[in-house]
């Protein structure tokens, strides 16, 4: 949808409460018939998307289908709205008998999402799921710095629904800051920390909850107990994939002392395997969303020592793959979160070590940790703190749609996917229901003292 000014935006949340306080949105049936438009309208332009993808990050199709798994996702919400939606009774106790407590779920009303870059598609569409299944409506605001996609998403979202009850408003930061001047029920937002910031302190304004999925240094703890191959292909794999523009990509790795410079062969030779001697050659090799990005990115070379890859194209928005060693804990590669295809690898000598390093850090979005040992797993669960944990793997949690997904502290605020998305966007009403009869004249002033001693032996059990 295109607006231009600050009326045009008031002008389409009015409609949009308008068109709630109908009340046509609460309708279960109507929920799942857009849920199923939704997944047609998707289903249709698949190839439309891959392209946009393609275009706007260098996706390749594999890649960019990894966004298509919104369609699971509304086929899932498809299943189990009708479980979702229902009343849930709850204990009233005996104090209140005869009486009935119950659990409501009902939407917010008008919601705002704002999307990233970096997957512009899906995570558009993934809380988009949430919002309709919990019977809202809905703004979009995609990503200026992708847009391809963000046009298709705009022509996907104005076929398939009418604005005033899910509408995408494109544009850049002007747009953004327009939006939230406006009072909305809830605000979702992925993105960076800095601009995480700017949202909440909008939201305060109307005291509009919010959802904030950001980010942070992901960090990749690895054991000397492993199965090394494994582990280099599963960390090369989670650090590269969209050229390291992953949320939940691991960061930076700390390796055990013992087995450090073979692990990084190892994540030599799997960059080799996996996008060949040259990777700016490989077609399934991804690239960086835009100059601003590649120059901060660029920078960062600098903090290390270049073990493999450090070249780059200014042209092709091109970085390898890349592997620093002897970095500093202090320099400004640890500071950030680096959003990009460069691996420092530190080393540690003991695993209290490696958590008091983690801890003494901003508390990421996840953690990954490598090691046969089940002890040491149990360790790392039960001393550090993370949006997410993968033991053995990297970023393969975020496809599992009943793990609820979102950061803590500096990385985040709530969680989504499968029925916590449903929850995120729905308001959990507390019912009591009690018949006329009977009815206690003890509960009434004047009060005795009988109904005191009463009252004082049942709250005393």
């Amino acid at each position: 949808m295109t607006v231009t000014t600050a009326n045009d935006i008031s002008s389409l949340v009015a409609k949009q409460r308008s068109y709630f306080a109908k009340g046509e949105t609460k309708d279960i049936h109507f929920r799942l018939r857009q849920l199923a438009k939704l997944k047609e309208a998707i289903a249709s332009r698949q190839d439309k998307i891959l392209e946009a993808l393609k275009a706007d990050l260098g996706k390749p199709p594999l890649e960019g289908c990894f966004e298509l798994a919104v369609l699971r996702d509304i086929s899932y919400a498809q299943k189990n709205l009708r479980k979702w939606v229902k009343p849930q009774s709850v204990n009233t106790g005996i104090e209140l008998f005869p009486s009935l407590s119950r659990i409501y779920p009902e939407p917010l009303g008008v919601v705002l999402i704002i999307g990233p870059w970096n997957y512009p598609f899906s995570l558009m569409i993934s809380p988009l799921i949430g919002a309709i299944a919990a019977g809202n409506c809905v703004i979009l605001k995609p990503s200026e710095y992708a847009p391809n996609t963000s046009r298709l998403l705009a022509e996907l979202i104005s076929d398939t629904f009418p604005p005033e009850y899910i509408a995408v408003v494109e544009g850049g930061v002007e747009v953004a800051q327009e939006l939230l001047q406006c009072k909305f029920d809830h605000i979702f937002f992925t993105g960076g920390t800095r601009v995480g910031k700017i949202v909440m302190e909008a939201a305060a304004k109307h005291l509009t909850p919010v959802t904030l999925e950001l980010g942070g240094k992901s960090p990749c703890i690895v054991d000397n107990e492993v199965q090394l191959l494994e582990t280099a292909k599963r960390i090369t794999w989670g650090k590269f994939i969209n050229a390291g523009q992953t949320c939940i990509a691991p960061d930076y790795v700390l390796a055990h002392k013992d087995i450090k410079s073979q692990l990084i062969e190892a994540i030599k030779q799997c960059i080799r395997d996996f996008y060949g001697e040259n990777p700016a050659l490989s077609p399934d090799y991804a690239r960086i969303v835009n100059l601003k990005q590649w120059e901060r990115l660029v920078a960062l070379l600098a903090d290390g020592t270049i073990i493999t890859g450090g070249q780059y194209s200014r042209e092709d928005r091109y970085i390898a793959p890349t592997i620093l060693d002897e970095v500093n804990p202090h320099s400004p590669i640890m500071q950030e979160e680096i959003f990009g295809p460069i691996l420092p690898i530190l080393s540690y000598n003991t695993l209290e070590e490696a958590i008091e390093f983690v801890n003494n850090r901003p508390k990421p979005l996840a953690l990954y940790f490598f090691s046969k040992n089940r002890k040491k797993q149990e360790t790392i669960l039960r001393e550090t703190s993370s949006g997410g944990v993968c033991i053995n793997e990297t970023i393969l949690h975020v496809g599992v749609t009943e793990l609820p997904f979102g950061g803590v502290g500096d990385s985040g605020i709530g969680k989504y996917h499968g029925k916590a998305t449903f929850d995120t966007f729905s308001h959990y009403k507390s019912v009591l229901i009690r018949p006329f009869w009977p009815d206690f004249p003890w509960r009434y002033p004047p009060y005795s003292q009988k109904a005191l001693q009463l009252f004082q032996k049942m709250f005393a059990r």
